[in-house]
């Protein structure tokens, strides 16, 4: 498709406008949005979501600062790379008209047009220096990504190249300045309810940014006397970013400092990694509000808070910000932060948050060069039928959670043998995007169901085996379930039996001749096996899903509820959930 008036006006304030589509709010489900796409946020993304006819209206709009261009991409990949991506295309040719294309990049990143044109509606407004388009969630030609809920990486390149013909074009041959990517939820859930609620704003203040590319910074804030002396429900949270920050701020979270009520947690600021960072500090642990780049509000529903405060619980939190600064600029100022909306006069419910997966453990190993090894958590009807009231609880937000080599995460549900649709699942998983996502439809579960967390790995780099534990270079594989009302069941996790994990080490010093020391951790047991063999691999893959479990079923004061939970069968489900079909159909 081709136009007359040429992409490059959008420098200079002249009005073209092409054809497209406008939603009206009716009673259709529809949902919006918006990220900046780069550090110094020229580039800001919106989109609209219409669930009813499973499209996305995209606008690209593009700030004074910006430089002028002659082409634009915008697409999807499935790990932001420029290869291999789909692409939605504008571009002037020397001719100065315009064209929009629907592509897809080589694995050199070179662009080749798709035989199906499935980037409809195009529309290029140069006084507001907007470029729209509008995208299917799943179009069935192969050339083309399909957009899912949970994460998704949204790359973009631009240039001022005059061009005779887009087949070629190089995305990566572009400046590192002129090209990236960013991860969002492109798949919001549409209106939420909002009730007017006092705000605490927990931000930092004129921080000056180290230059390094990348900075966790933390600061301990103590909660006002308001908070302190009476429970309040929080019902809200949302981001706070300094303007002109929006591409600096990669997400944020707030953590509860979960210490005697009396206790004192030194107001630190400073480097979340820095060495002189208090120990006690490190009690700061219990999420009670998290946001990433492009996050929208995170709405509580109106039978339910959060709560916060009052006199038995500490008086500290602590706000936690990712600063991604890859041009190591050094002049950045932020005052960013999250803004908490509590009330005192309290819901129905209390909310609480249960968390599922693998303990955190070194009983637990990814083996080395893997692309994606799987480790399950299970939560057994056992634990749920002794921690669950008899009408159950409702689960409506969730937040995934692994470390640095996690690149999937999923929760599936079964009943009385059956599987039901799945509770939360990230194909595209990155642990630099973690965001407590709100679900679509409330899901409830009752006592006695099975819940079964999946995490897959990529240690393909790697040379050792990646341990489970609490460090960064360790490994997690959690889900925690935001939901009411509050049980005393706060963890419901698993690892592999003590006995399967001893009969398993014993079998690779014997027959496998490895330097395993029966004294040894089970930490130093899996570093002293090398190579990583494939058959290794597939070893310990059965070890895992074959052999008897150990549970951690505890209560919200950390003691396991009563029972022997050790040794414990993995269940089976019988009739799993049948593959959905896909809702699309080619143009």
């Amino acid at each position: 498709m081709k136009s007359p008036c040429i992409l490059a006006l959008i420098s200079t304030f002249i009005c073209c406008n092409y054809s497209f589509s406008v939603y009206k709010k009716t009673d259709r489900e529809i949902a919006e949005s918006e990220s900046v796409l780069d550090p110094n946020g020229e580039l800001l993304l919106k989109w609209r979501i219409d669930y009813s006819i499973r499209k996305i209206r995209f606008q690209m709009i593009l700030s004074d600062k910006a430089m002028p261009l002659n082409w634009f991409a915008l697409g999807f990949s499935d790990r932001g790379d420029l290869e291999n991506a789909d692409v939605c295309l504008v571009w002037t040719d020397y001719r100065q008209h315009d064209h929009f294309e629907d592509m897809h990049s080589d694995s050199y990143g070179k662009l080749i047009r798709d035989t199906n044109q499935n980037c409809d509606a195009f529309h290029v407004d140069a006084k507001s220096r907007i470029i729209s388009f509008e995208r299917s969630f799943d179009t069935c030609d192969n050339d083309d990504y399909i957009i899912e809920d949970g994460t998704v990486h949204v790359i973009w390149a631009r240039g001022v190249d005059k061009l005779f013909s887009s087949q070629g074009l190089c995305l990566p041959c572009t400046s590192a300045h002129d090209r990236g990517f960013i991860r969002v939820r492109l798949l919001t859930p549409v209106g939420v309810y909002n009730e007017k609620a006092k705000e605490l704003k927990i931000t930092n203040k004129n921080l000056k940014v180290p230059g390094s590319d990348t900075t966790y910074w933390c600061k301990v804030v103590k909660l006002p006397d308001f908070i302190t002396s009476k429970v309040h429900h929080i019902i809200k949270f949302e981001s706070t970013i300094t303007k002109g920050n929006e591409g600096l701020v990669h997400h944020m979270e707030v953590f509860y400092c979960d210490a005697n009520p009396e206790s004192d947690i030194p107001m630190y600021e400073g480097n979340c990694f820095a060495s002189d960072r208090p120990d006690s500090t490190r009690l700061c642990s219990k999420v009670k509000a998290a946001w990433a780049m492009g996050a929208p509000p995170f709405v509580y529903p109106k039978e339910a808070g959060l709560p916060l405060g009052g006199p038995g619980a500490n008086k500290y939190v602590m706000l936690e910000v990712h600063y991604n600064n890859p041009e190591l600029k050094d002049d950045w100022v932020d005052s960013s932060g999250i803004i908490l909306h509590l009330t005192s006069d309290r819901r129905t419910y209390d909310a609480a948050i249960m968390e599922l997966g693998l303990e955190y453990t070194d009983k637990m190993a990814i083996p080395a060069g893997q692309e994606a090894f799987p480790l399950t958590g299970y939560c057994v009807p056992e634990c749920t039928g002794v921690g669950l009231p008899k009408h159950g609880i409702i689960v409506f937000g969730s937040q995934l959670h692994t470390h640095l080599t996690g690149v999937a995460v999923w929760t599936r549900h079964t009943r009385n043998g059956v599987e039901l649709p799945v509770l939360n699942k990230d194909m595209h998983y990155s642990t630099h995007f973690q965001e407590i996502r709100i679900l679509h439809r409330p899901v409830k579960v009752l006592p006695g169901d099975y819940l079964e967390t999946t995490c897959l790995y990529n240690t393909i780099d790697k040379e050792n085996a990646t341990i489970g534990g609490h460090a960064i270079t360790d490994e997690m594989c959690v889900n925690y379930l935001h939901y009411y009302p509050a049980t005393q069941l706060e963890v419901c996790k698993s690892a592999v039996s003590n006995a399967a994990l001893e009969n398993y080490f014993r079998f690779e010093k014997r027959w496998d001749n490895m330097p395993i020391s029966y004294k040894a951790s089970p930490r130093a047991n899996y570093m002293s096996i090398k190579p990583w063999t494939p058959l290794r691999a597939k070893s310990l893959d059965n070890l895992y899903t074959e052999s008897p479990i150990s549970m951690q079923c505890n209560r919200s004061d950390g003691n396991r509820f009563q029972g022997d939970w050790e040794g414990i069968p993995i269940p089976k489900i019988k009739f799993p959930l049948q593959p959905q079909s896909r809702h699309c159909q080619l143009t």
